[in-house]
């Protein structure tokens, strides 16, 4: 069945506290979501954030992100007072994460709410149905924060190596840190999969996002580096990155450890079916990003400057997804093909028979040969965007447009001005046969680079862009609704009522 979406984070969700959380505003933005006749909110990784504040840069691949445990819940729930958060400085912008400042407000008061705390059974239930992940993660971040936040890798050797005895007596003296940390997953995830449960029960499914690496810098690497193409000192052999094009001359240069294909399928990939597990049932669907790493990936040497002397190997390619299939049956699942794709990639692709992407800002090549322009769409089991978290936004991209590229553009589109292009790639992507729809608000709203995510391989100006709740008016939700119902995503058997039915005016 035709459907839409749209792609917004937690972290740019509105609300008073910093940062987008999993409280009231999120409710409010899947009642947005149905209110507008969307299917699906796409969001970005759940994970703790590391280096550069970037969700796909993770402690951990299971952990939630403390960030975006909510406050009033806490509250409601005994374990936080007014006084304890509310005059609290957690950013110095609307619309703009002050990540420095939310890091030195947030726990304070946390801890606030841990002190106040009782475990339970749900709790305890909690702990024992993730303790092949949770507990590791707790002494992790206990050990990170005994050391100032210094990186596993510069711990002294005992504890950098994991050796037994040092990592027993690690959980005995730091007991009480793990219960924090250990508190910190049990209420995200409680939050979570009460957000997600009202979701699916307005009709609303949640794409999740699952990031292809691990960061250097996480419980994985530290007490798994069999995982990972390792030195026996637990430092990285290669690395991994992209290749020169026009865009980067000297590549990109990503850093995050490579896995050790060959270890991994003697295990009968065991890691990657529980990591898929796992992430299958934090979320509705699933995108799983990078995937043409799973046909070949790009290793470079470790130490290298840059990603030139970088090459190119053999992935698992199906092997894995035959395991991850035969033990967990089939997913649902997006797989994001963007980039250097070859035909090992579109071979995966076809024989997973999972749906691709396709970026309307990737399409307009003059010779009318690009395979993302909607009239050369092969087949409909494809997700459509109109941009992304890692691409300008609609109108960013539309004011950057110069040459053939802008004429043929505006050719394409039948409008006159590059003011008009955002609202046609909107329409472009809606009326495409694709079987699913996916816009970022920022593209409904006509915002430039202003409310751009991220600009891949760049540190200190990412991750920041929230939206503001004024935005998320009734024109806007319209406006979409519109949109959704003139182009058959909204499902032919739903009742189309008026604007004036829903109690919105929308005036153009």
């Amino acid at each position: 069945m035709r459907s839409s979406g749209l792609l917004l984070g937690i972290a740019s969700l509105p609300g008073e506290y910093g940062i987008g959380k999993l409280g009231k505003e999120a409710r409010g933005f899947v009642d947005f979501l149905k209110s507008a006749r969307q299917k699906y909110w796409q969001i970005l990784p759940l994970s703790q954030t590391g280096y550069g504040d970037s969700p796909y840069q993770s402690f951990s691949i299971h952990a939630g992100n403390p960030y975006f445990i909510d406050l009033e819940t806490l509250e409601e729930d005994g374990l936080l007072k007014p006084e304890d958060y509310k005059n609290v400085a957690f950013g110095d912008h609307r619309q703009y994460i002050n990540y420095g400042m939310l890091y030195e407000a947030i726990y304070p008061v946390l801890c606030k709410a841990y002190g106040r705390f009782v475990p339970d059974g749900d709790y305890r239930t909690f702990c024992e149905k993730n303790s092949d992940w949770v507990d590791d993660y707790a002494l992790f971040m206990a050990e990170k924060n005994a050391h100032g936040g210094a990186p596993w890798y510069e711990w002294e050797e005992e504890l950098r190596l994991a050796r037994p005895e040092a990592l027993e007596k690690a959980r005995k003296e730091l007991a009480d840190e793990i219960g924090f940390y250990l508190f910190l997953q049990y209420e995200f995830f409680m939050q979570w999969f009460s957000l997600k449960e009202y979701a699916n029960k307005n009709g609303v499914e949640i794409i999740g996002d699952m990031p292809i690496y691990c960061a250097y810098d996480s419980v994985e690497a530290w007490l798994e580096p069999e995982l990972f193409e390792f030195d026996q000192n637990k430092r990285p052999v290669n690395v991994a990155g992209c290749p020169p094009d026009g865009y980067a001359l000297e590549g990109q240069l990503w850093g995050n450890p490579l896995y050790n294909w060959k270890d991994m399928e003697q295990n009968g990939y065991k890691w990657w079916i529980d990591r898929i597990a796992f992430a299958t049932g934090v979320y509705d669907v699933l995108r799983i990003d990078h995937f043409r790493g799973f046909a070949g990936y790009y290793s470079v040497p470790a130490g290298d400057k840059n990603a030139v002397n970088g090459r190119w190997c053999e992935g698992p390619k199906m092997k894995l997804f035959n395991s991850t299939n035969y033990w967990l049956g089939p997913k649902k699942i997006i797989a994001e093909d963007l980039g250097f794709i070859t035909d090992d990639v579109v071979q995966l692709l076809k024989d997973t028979g999972y749906p691709g992407m396709k970026v309307l800002q990737f399409a307009f090549d003059p010779s009318a040969q690009g395979e993302y322009l909607p009239c050369n769409l092969k087949s409909p089991a494809c997700v459509i965007y109109t941009s992304t978290h890692d691409s300008d936004t609609a109108k960013g991209w539309a004011d950057g447009l110069s040459g053939r590229v802008l004429s043929f553009c505006l050719d394409y589109c039948g409008v006159k001005s590059r003011r008009e292009i955002p609202e046609a790639l909107l329409r472009l992507a809606w009326s495409s046969v694709a079987e699913t729809a996916i816009a970022q608000p920022q593209d409904f709203l006509e915002l430039g680079n202003e409310a751009r995510i991220n600009v891949p391989s760049t540190v200190g100006q990412n991750w920041r862009w929230r939206i503001l709740p004024e935005q998320l008016d009734g024109h806007l939700a319209a406006k979409i609704r519109r949109l959704t119902e003139t182009y058959n995503r909204a499902g032919a058997a739903a009742h189309k009522q008026s604007d004036e039915e829903r109690g919105y005016v929308f005036t153009r």
